[in-house]
């Protein structure tokens, strides 16, 4: 008997917290209500199937107690009680996976006059590429990652030269207008989640997956990772811009194009020769600034450390550089090129008090970790106080 009443009181409990709850789905920002109806009719159908089964259970364990002199009546076999269930049971399943593969279908057949953008993940950051005015992606491969081309495209692509580059968390979109997403990851295996366009898809290593939708409100939302990508996923984190589409429009010529990103490479490997009698720049320059600073993106260090002074996975490098700071074992060091040398390719070696060993050890040559330490360098110096760097 205590049974039955704990079965009623779970499935009334259950209902009542359904209603009362503080958890609800976002606001909805794109074209795709259709999700929202498809997540309504698998809750109404599995929520009418945990009631009626819990109701009949509760009714069984009351009805067929154990009383004296009463035994249960042995019946092996119930051709029509089993017919019932298999036909309700398979009712209930179609009406659960039929909605869903129809709003499927369309989920992944944008229409003609889709806008194109790329989405690229790598842990743990968000790189975006827009066609240019050819209106065609270039090709990639990954053999082309490099410091200077984070995103694998391949140079020796027409369609390519005038592709705009995103590299940072931030993308802007415009209003109104169907964007056919393309996406690729660089490493593992990651998802892009923006919750109110109801639009999400995996990010899988050595293919291309793809949706679309239609952004139907203006604001900033949230871009997440949805896959568990590695230790520092909670962080993997951005934003999608919806804006009118004369603002997109000036935001995107804002942007690089990834003919002006090679020029810029081509510019530094090749520096002028200075004026007779000029005076040497010296090394560590603007240009081995900017090559740090690539490097920092392509190979995801920008993921962790920010170079605003806010706060992440791992440590601003803002105001870094001169800085004194206390390992976890009580000994001190002051950061200068030493200190960064041993950190970068050394992560796991000694860890900066306030700050887990979270920092894998990356592959970088010695001009790599000179590129990185003059971006480093360029972001400031500063003194001995709070914990500024760590793994």
């Amino acid at each position: 008997m205590a049974i039955a009443i704990a079965l009623v009181i779970i499935v009334v409990a259950s209902v009542l917290f359904h209603f009362v709850s503080p958890w609800w789905a976002t606001p909805l920002a794109s074209n795709w209500k259709q999700m929202d109806d498809t997540l309504t009719i698998t809750l109404v159908i599995t929520g009418l199937f945990f009631v009626v089964l819990n109701l009949l259970i509760g009714y069984i364990v009351w009805r067929f107690r154990h009383r004296d002199g009463h035994r249960a009546a042995y019946e092996p076999e119930n051709r029509k009680l089993e017919l019932w269930l298999v036909g309700v049971t398979a009712v209930g399943i179609i009406a659960l996976l039929a909605p869903g593969l129809i709003v499927y279908a369309d989920y992944v057949r944008p229409p003609r006059e889709a806008m194109i953008m790329e989405v690229v993940g790598q842990q743990w950051q968000w790189a975006f590429r827009f066609p240019g005015k050819s209106g065609q992606l270039g090709t990639s491969d990954p053999r082309f990652v490099s410091g200077t081309n984070p995103l694998g495209l391949n140079p020796d692509d027409p369609n390519g030269q005038d592709n705009v580059v995103v590299m940072g968390p931030e993308v802007h979109l415009p209003l109104n207008r169907p964007i056919k997403v393309l996406l690729r990851s660089k490493d593992v295996l990651h998802d892009f989640y923006v919750p109110p366009f109801r639009a999400r898809m995996n990010m899988v290593p050595g293919m291309v997956t793809s949706f679309w939708f239609t952004p139907t409100k203006a604001g900033r939302f949230d871009i997440l990772c949805a896959q568990l990508c590695g230790i520092g996923h909670y962080n993997m984190r951005g934003h999608v811009v919806v804006e009118d589409q004369a603002a997109f429009d000036a935001w995107l010529g804002q942007q690089q194009t990834f003919a002006m990103t090679l020029a810029k490479a081509a510019a530094a490997a090749a520096p002028a020769a200075p004026a007779p009698g000029a005076a040497q720049p010296p090394a560590g320059g603007a240009d081995l600034a900017a090559e740090g600073r690539a490097l920092a993106q392509s190979k995801g260090c920008v993921a962790c450390h920010s170079a605003d002074g806010s706060a992440g996975v791992g440590p601003t490098w803002k105001g870094l550089y001169g800085s004194t700071q206390t390992f976890s074992d009580g000994t001190s060091a002051k950061v200068d090129d030493a200190f960064l040398k041993e950190e970068i390719e050394e992560p796991q070696a000694r860890i900066v008090k306030g700050f887990g060993p979270v920092m894998p050890k990356l592959p970088v040559t010695d001009a790599d970790v000179v590129a990185l330490s003059a971006y480093i360098r360029s972001l400031g110096t500063g003194a001995t106080g709070a914990p500024q760097a760590g793994k």
